[in-house]
């Protein structure tokens, strides 16, 4: 059923409107525009209909009326009779969906109410895809604005339009399937599959048939033929975590497939072309375990093409105020639990927190904060983490007012100008311990300075 939202002041329309255009169609009367924007809210319409009578005492009013409701997210049809035909056509063209005469042909009425709800259900489909993409969150965005996560961004650019190798290296829970992702997406395998795989979840017994697919009959209770994952991969993306947790014969029958560029199935003897593109990671170091002799140098140097470094939190703290509002808008979402804030003083603490399992024990932090949190408000007792006082960071003067970009901004300012003042002036110290190069801690004193001539200036004008 189509739900028509009827703006008019004629009483006789609505009756005969609704049995000409039958059940497919629920026609409820908008007397003014604060009506179609209540029925909007409740979603209980699909398609405006602005009716324009020139012989109506308030045409002037309507015409006003109608000029407004046609920006309301939800298409407006436009019936006027014809000395509005020339008003009514204006308003198809800065952004009604169609114009029908009065009175209407009910046939002609009924394909423009069939094409405008067509649209608004494209509309809303588009709407939940994009809502699905953002509530995506930690699976599909990487979060920050550090030296280090700008670091990140350019490899990830770079190398997400060529076909080579990556081998990503960070602590566990820094977000290397996100790089991953972000690879993948970023080029022209976006629309194809991405398959991510964890090797050390896969016994070392099932890791080739996983790996390689295998045919009935191959091995004691396969009952059917199975296609592995570098077969489920298409010409998409297949990301290999873990693969320092591989044995040295798994290692080998993966070298042999690097090289070869194609894999058979346990059972089967028909090569299968390698397709995908291979995207692996690990948090250790191998090149140590290629010293211990425990991973293969040859296969080492096989997948360190290009090699991208996910960097712990500890590592780009300055990203942690950006983090963590990120996952408190989305868990707010998720728990249905409006959350407006993160107090300066729960802010500090999480700042200060050494944070050992990275971006995914931030994560469990604020949805655990959310949840008990008894109001709209992190506090630090909502907070799971202990930090001494003595080790928490300052940021009393921090005054969040303003965008979230500009708090942001100034936080770093007073972190880069507190540095400078602990260790004496000596900028190269200074960015040292913030975790930050020496240029971009001078772009942060330069923002401050700029900042103060503005004030000054501000100042003297309001003197004068």
């Amino acid at each position: 059923m189509i739900r028509i939202a009827l703006l008019t002041d004629d009483g006789t329309l609505q009756p005969l409107l609704s049995p000409a255009l039958g059940r497919e169609f629920q026609i409820q009367v908008a007397l003014d525009e604060n009506d179609v924007d209540a029925k909007i809210e409740n979603a209980s319409c699909d398609v405006l209909i602005v009716d324009l009578n020139s012989n109506h005492n308030s045409a002037k009013e309507r015409i006003e009326c109608a000029r407004r409701v046609i920006s309301k997210p939800i298409p407006s049809l436009i019936m006027a009779d014809d000395v509005l035909r020339g008003t009514a056509l204006e308003m198809v063209r800065i952004g009604a969906f169609g114009f029908c005469r009065r009175p209407p042909s009910i046939r002609e009425l009924k394909a423009l109410l069939y094409r405008a709800y067509e649209h608004s259900s494209l509309r809303r489909q588009l709407q939940t895809v994009h809502q699905q993409l953002e509530d995506s969150g930690s699976c599909d965005r990487l979060i920050g604005s550090s030296p280090q996560m700008q670091e990140v961004y350019q490899l990830v650019r770079r190398v997400s339009s060529l076909n080579a190798t990556v081998l990503i290296n960070g602590e566990s829970g820094t977000g290397k399937e996100l790089i991953a992702r972000a690879v993948h997406n970023l080029g022209s395998r976006a629309d194809k599959p991405f398959v991510a795989v964890s090797c050390g979840a896969i016994p070392e017994t099932l890791i080739e048939a996983e790996l390689f697919g295998h045919e009935k009959g191959a091995f004691t209770g396969t009952v059917a033929a199975r296609e592995g994952y570098f077969e489920q991969a298409r010409d998409g993306t297949l990301f290999l975590d873990e693969i320092g947790d591989l044995s040295l014969y798994t290692q080998v029958k993966l070298l042999r497939v690097l090289q070869q560029m194609e894999f058979c199935r346990l059972g089967s003897s028909k090569l299968i072309p390698l397709r995908a593109r291979l995207i692996f990671a690990t948090h250790q170091d191998l090149g140590k375990l290629v010293a211990e002799g425990k991973f293969r140098q040859d296969l080492f140097y096989r997948i360190n093409v290009m090699r991208i470094l996910s960097p712990s939190l500890a590592d780009h703290a300055e990203d942690i105020p950006q983090i963590a509002m990120h996952y408190l808008k989305h868990y707010s979402r998720v728990f249905q639990k409006p959350m407006e804030a993160i107090a300066p003083d729960a802010m500090a603490m999480l700042i200060s927190y050494p944070w050992p399992g990275n971006v995914r024990e931030l994560e469990n932090a604020i949805q655990r904060a959310i949840i008990l949190a008894p109001g709209a408000t992190i506090r630090p007792e909502d907070l799971p983490i202990q930090v001494p006082s003595d080790k928490i960071i300052d940021i009393s003067e921090y005054n969040p007012e303003g965008s979230f970009e500009r708090q942001l901004r100034d936080y770093k300012i007073k972190l880069a100008t507190d540095a400078v003042r602990e260790n004496n002036g000596n900028k190269t110290l200074a960015a040292r311990s913030l975790g930050i190069s020496r240029a971009y801690l001078h772009r942060l004193i330069r923002l401050s300075e700029t900042d103060s001539l503005y004030e000054q200036d501000s100042l003297g004008t309001a003197s004068a």
